[in-house]
């Protein structure tokens, strides 16, 4: 099992006079000497340095109170969230599934050793309640891949203790910048490591940073830091898209809240662009993207799905006055939920770690190196976009006039349930035009997205009541009432109603405000 810690620390640039006094620090009521620790970290990466290039630490180290696996996320500057797994000689099979978006196929090596003396002080308050552990590292970093070299510096560590309050570092550092520190430049001791070990020696890392500065130089040149053409617009939203699907991976892993829903919306934003700029990108070329993407969100929709329902339902159940809750209903809801679920948590896991999905994410890379661009792409923003949203808003409102025009009943459901898809696709494309059209766009995103909600209420009410009759079905056959489920039956049928009744005036509100 891992274990997960939120970390938030800064780091500092140090010389050989150690640690300048903080006992002046508000809040310090004493500065307590910890000792010495050796600390001895290998860091693990793909030869072209993947998990580097996403600010992602994976390292096995021995020494202190804390030795094994580690592997950080960034979650904001100084910020990172820290799996810690026991030590073991491979690297742990909980912590490489959570970098499989990033790694993928390729195969991790150690890249960097370093050897750290630790000199470490407890900061605590009058009550002797730790508020953040600082320390003096003198650090021995070694590349160990090539004919890498070795590189000793010493830095200042600052680091808050758990629950602590983060204005805390602000005071520290006030005394530590009043005494003539400063801010390290480095983000990270592995950061530091790898750029001063190039491979190749002093000469080679030199001419490397000297490449790389040229690089960096005519990429600036090649390409506008604002999105000019139609084609950059569709770009850029689109690299944002993949690079929250790749991003979500490890969260959707290790189940944080939401984070199922949030993947599955940055795969259908991404999907839903395809299709809505086909004169910019060539859809012969993106529409098996699109698929695939249709793929996986409808994998990541089951998890989802089953959720929203459950959540729905007992919702409901708890809004009932006592009297009319029949039965063991939480109990029924409860088994029904958790079997549910159980059985898409193994079934996700096994989509995230499958090669159709690591095969998605390598297309995904290749479509954004390499876009299949159509002629309009380099037109002007304002025309071609603007064309396209229109279109997308055009089908929209043919889908929402029929469904309207339809009597209440199973095809009415249908029709309302495919207006929901268009209005959904209606708000990416005005999402991804915003840049380019500004207000009327962005009114428009509004605008569908509150469209897009009253329908989603309409269609989770014929799913709840899809999976209360299911419930019910099994409540009789084990001897129990199904008063209360035909009770919830009933009130989803009459909030169906309601929102088929707002719908005419939501919809005349949207054709008015819509100026594109």
């Amino acid at each position: 099992m891992a274990d997960i810690k939120r970390e938030i620390e800064r780091k500092y640039e140090s010389d050989d006079s150690g640690l300048p006094d903080l006992t002046g620090v508000a809040g310090v009521a004493d500065v307590i000497d910890k000792g010495l620790v050796e600390l001895d970290a290998t860091y693990y990466d793909t030869q072209d340095e993947r998990l580097a290039s996403a600010h992602i630490t994976l390292r096995r180290r021995t020494g202190g109170s804390d030795e094994g696996w580690h592997l950080k996320f960034p979650v904001s500057e100084g910020v990172r969230d820290e799996i810690h797994a026991p030590l073991s000689d491979a690297v742990p099979r909980v912590l490489t599934g959570l970098i499989r978006s990033r790694v993928r196929n390729a195969g991790l090596r150690p890249e960097v050793r370093l050897r750290t003396a630790r000199d470490i002080r407890h900061l605590v308050d009058a009550d002797g309640t730790l508020l953040a552990e600082v320390s003096v590292d003198a650090v021995r970093a070694e590349r160990l891949t090539g004919d890498g070299g070795e590189v000793q510096w010493t830095e200042l560590e600052v680091e808050l203790a758990d629950d602590g309050d983060p204005a805390f570092l602000d005071k520290v550092e006030k005394r530590l910048r009043k005494a003539g520190v400063r801010p390290a430049k480095a983000p990270s001791k592995l950061a530091r490591a790898l750029a001063e070990t190039t491979p190749g020696g002093k000469k080679a890392r030199k001419a490397k940073a000297s490449a790389a500065a040229e690089a960096e130089a005519a990429a600036a040149a090649a390409e506008p830091s604002e999105p000019v053409t139609a084609g950059d617009h569709v770009l850029a939203y689109l690299r944002t898209q993949r690079d929250a699907i790749v991003g979500l991976d490890p969260a959707v892993r290790r189940d944080e809240y939401d984070s199922v829903h949030r993947m599955r919306v940055a795969a259908r934003r991404m999907r839903s662009v395809l299709h809505s700029y086909g004169k910019v990108l060539d859809r012969t070329v993106t529409d098996p993207v699109s698929e695939e993407l249709r793929w996986l969100g409808g994998e990541l929709g089951v998890d989802r799905d089953q959720e929203v329902l459950a959540e729905r339902i007992a919702a409901a159940v708890g809004r009932l006055p006592r009297t009319l809750v029949t039965g063991p209903i939480r109990n029924r809801l409860r088994i029904w939920g958790n079997a549910r679920r159980s059985g898409s948590r193994r079934r996700l896991i096994a989509v995230l770690d499958g090669r159709r999905y690591l095969t998605l994410l390598d297309v995904l890379d290749a479509l954004i190196a390499e876009p299949p661009w159509l002629d309009k792409a380099s037109g002007d923003p304002a025309k071609v976009i603007g064309k396209a949203v229109r279109k997308d808003y055009g089908r929209l409102a043919s889908l929402v006039d029929q469904a309207i025009d339809l009597p209440p009943g199973h095809d009415r459901d249908l029709a309302l349930h495919e207006a929901r898809k268009k209005a959904k696709r209606t708000r990416y494309a005005a999402e991804s035009a915003v840049p380019a059209l500004g207000d009327p766009a962005a009114t428009l995103v509004k605008s569908a997205k509150s469209l897009q909600n009253l329908l989603g209420e309409h269609q989770d009410s014929v799913m709840a009541r899809g999976a209360i009759r299911d419930i019910a079905a099994q409540a009789h056959a084990a001897g129990e009432s199904a008063f209360t489920y035909g009770l919830l039956y009933g009130r989803e049928e009459s909030s169906a109603a309601g929102y088929e009744a707002e719908l005419p005036g939501l919809w005349a509100s949207v054709r008015e405000k819509t100026d594109l």
